[in-house]
């Protein structure tokens, strides 16, 4: 989900969306009371939902028919929006010495911290910002390249990835995405990182990155810190999982392509920029423990069209008992990919109004894939609706993390009894515990691959931003962290102006991808919490809460409380903890840790 534009609430909106600074009689003559600070809060919210609302129609018709009047329409509301949210934001300033109660502070600081890219107040340095990050949006969602002479978009070339096995071809696609997709973003982005920097210098931060690590309650350098704990709780266990995969990848390719030490290559791992490796599958899956069902086929064979996909998920969260999507959900929103018009077909979810206009927007595919996609973007439309209650300026996830974890969480009950329940599967086909190596090797090449990639997105924009990385080193300095954090080099030499970074959407997006690796932490939490209020007593990795009530009571009362509280409050609401924590995962992937460990004891890991 894109931060900026196609956000889950209000708040996310905030970075390009926004309201006039209050207007009226001139406020700076006398030192500010609490109750003009309140009146400010009453405004600046009042506006911010207006502008939402606006924006949000706005961004959605561009994203669903992009052309040149929609992308200057995005355009002109992005820069109106994102010059009436610095104004906000250097206004909170006047009250910083004012004893502001708890829950006004908190609102004053969802202000300040609702810019993702904030401009300076400088005339015309809104438009200049708004008009680089339209073109890199736009950029990257028409792409397209040509392959056995006919022109390929990123939709298809990335089924391809996870299909094609002759390695030619895979750095081929591999190779002409980046071509095609990347090298023209390259100055823009430079850029907009100069402008953004100089905006939130104005703001009182460092940098945009400092910004970014100031919204997670706690002091930005603390932050970082508690990152690099949760990556050392985690880092054995993918250690383990790249020694396994690359091992089978040297047995089915050979030393030529894929050498048995070392790192490994990007573009065989069956994704477009190797952060998950679930389509390689077929090479690694342990010998009689593999799945003796595939979900893409089961699917297809019982007559699933994507708006059934989109329905069964629904379903999840009623088993659960919260209320039905509304019937605007289903009139407006985009499922499957239309066959006139070019769209932006990264799925999302989107709350247009901060009440019931809720929708996705999905090329929807019935595979297996996007069926674990669809119970993800849910997850944040029912979170959108639990907290629609709350202040405009609450109206977001605890902390971003817990928007991405919120439908992952979900996502992990599509267990073999849960496709029994949907009468995908029949008893008799629920693998035994013999097979469970198998269940948990397919889920890791998507969980456990993921997590090393989910934070050296920002930690290669924290370098950008902070001056460590010149525009001229993108390219070295993306594949410095992908070997160091990932063990992945790219098929071949890089040109120094590939601007491979923008080859990946959240690049160009500018959405923030910390988010991403602390969800796929909490969202194990999340799971392990529920399971044991279910009172659960086996395997977490078997356990499914589908049509637990009790269990969705408490997590729709996390779900309501938004960002009105600091995120340790909400975990604790769910969790009974205060701290993130990456136990649940370990505990979760045991039994394939012990397995991996077995396999690789004669072998030379790391890279």
């Amino acid at each position: 989900m894109k931060k900026l534009l196609l956000s889950a609430s209000a708040l996310v909106l905030l970075s390009a969306c926004s309201g006039e600074a209050v207007k009226g009689k001139d406020t700076q003559s006398k030192a500010p009371t609490v109750e003009d600070a309140s009146a400010f809060i009453d405004k600046a919210s009042a506006d911010f939902k207006d502008m939402n609302e606006y924006a949000s129609h706005v961004f959605w018709m561009q994203a669903n028919f992009i052309n040149h009047d929609t992308n200057w329409l995005a355009a002109r509301v992005g820069a109106e929006a994102t010059e009436m949210g610095v104004k906000y934001a250097n206004e909170t300033k006047r009250f910083k010495d004012l004893p502001l109660s708890g829950d006004l502070a908190r609102q004053m600081k969802m202000i300040k911290l609702g810019l993702t890219l904030p401009a300076p107040s400088t005339p015309g340095a809104a438009k200049e910002l708004s008009d680089i990050t339209t073109f890199l949006d736009s950029a990257y969602s028409s792409a397209t390249i040509e392959l056995d002479g006919k022109k390929v978009a990123l939709d298809d070339l990335e089924v391809m990835m996870g299909t094609e096995r002759d390695p030619k071809k895979l750095r081929e696609i591999w190779e002409k995405w980046r071509a095609a997709s990347a090298p023209q973003m390259h100055d823009k982005y430079a850029r907009m990182v100069e402008i953004a920097n100089e905006g939130a210098r104005e703001l009182g931060f460092k940098d945009v990155g400092e910004l970014w690590l100031s919204g997670y309650d706690m002091k930005p350098e603390a932050m970082a810190a508690e990152v690099d704990r949760l990556w050392t709780q985690v880092a054995p266990l993918y250690k383990q999982l790249h020694c396994y995969v690359r091992a089978k990848l040297n047995a089915q390719y050979g030393d030529d392509v894929q050498p048995a030490n070392g790192p490994i290559r990007a573009d065989i791992l069956g994704n477009m920029w190797a952060q998950t490796w679930g389509n390689v599958y077929e090479f690694v899956k342990p010998e009689g423990a593999g799945i003796d069902y595939d979900l893409t086929e089961l699917l297809n064979e019982a007559g699933y069209t994507p708006k059934k996909m989109v329905e069964t998920g629904e379903g999840f969260y009623t088993s659960l008992g919260l209320d039905p999507l509304p019937d605007t959900f289903w009139k407006r929103s985009l499922i499957t990919k239309p066959r006139d018009r070019t769209v932006v077909c990264h799925a999302s979810a989107w709350d247009i109004d901060g009440a019931d206009d809720i929708r996705i927007k999905m090329c929807t595919k019935v595979n297996a894939e996007d069926f674990q996609t669809v119970h993800h973007e849910l997850g944040h439309n029912y979170y959108q609706r639990a907290y629609k209650a709350q202040p405009v300026l609450y109206q977001t996830g605890a902390n971003d993390g817990f928007h991405e974890a919120i439908g992952d969480f979900i996502a992990l009950s599509i267990t073999p009894r849960y496709l029994v329940q949907l009468g995908l599967l029949d008893e008799s086909q629920i693998p035994d515990a013999s097979k469970d190596v198998g269940l948990l090797m397919e889920r890791a090449l998507d969980k456990v691959a993921f997590l090393p990639f989910g934070l050296l997105m920002d930690k290669w924009r924290w370098e950008v931003f902070s001056g460590e990385v010149k525009p001229e080193d993108y390219t070295s300095a993306w594949w410095a962290l992908r070997k160091q954090y990932q063990g992945i080099v790219p098929p071949g030499d890089r040109p120094a102006d590939a601007f491979d970074p923008g080859a990946k959407y959240h690049i160009p997006g500018n959405t923030p991808y910390l988010r991403y690796f602390l969800s796929f932490i909490l969202q194990f939490q999340f799971q392990k919490a529920a399971c044991e209020q279910a009172g659960w007593t086996g395997p977490l990795h078997r356990c499914s809460i589908y049509g637990n009530k009790e269990v969705g009571k408490r997590f729709n009362a996390m779900l309501e409380m938004g960002a009105s509280k600091p995120w340790p409050d909400a975990l604790e609401a769910f969790t009974g903890t205060r701290q993130i924590d990456g136990s649940a995962i370990v505990e979760y992937f045991a039994p394939l840790m012990a397995y991996l460990k077995e396999q690789n004891k004669d072998r030379t890991c790391g890279w």
